[in-house]
């Protein structure tokens, strides 16, 4: 199984990105993905997750700002970020959870700064 993220980069305060991830492999139908997150010093942290049945979960410091989708009938997630601060500064990371497996791709890095 390969994750393959994209959609990073430099943004200003209050603006918006969206990260993308496409999963391929052999993958199981029920299935959760999402993304996380890890700014310098910190640990690793969950940003979104949606299940392949469409339950979502969202960290609370990112609710309201970020939206997760997935693409239907594809193992695709997206995070539309939108209101973006200084503290969403980090290394996004996708995440593909099935069965007792867990996959992570490579990392997409995100840097709100004026």
């Amino acid at each position: 199984v390969q994750l393959q993220a994209s959609g990073g980069g430099l943004v200003q305060p209050g603006g918006s990105l969206n990260l993308s991830c496409a999963a391929s492999g052999k993958i199981f139908r029920i299935n959760t993905m999402g993304w996380y997150r890890q700014a310098p010093g910190n640990q690793r942290e969950l940003v979104a997750t949606m299940s392949s049945g469409g339950t979502m979960t969202y960290a609370d410091s990112v609710k309201g700002r970020f939206t997760i989708s997935r693409e239907s009938g594809k193992n695709t997630v997206y995070l539309q970020m939108n209101s973006l601060k200084p503290e969403d500064t980090a290394v996004y990371y996708c995440r593909l959870i099935f069965a007792r497996y867990v996959f992570w791709g490579q990392g997409t890095l995100v840097t709100v700064s004026s």
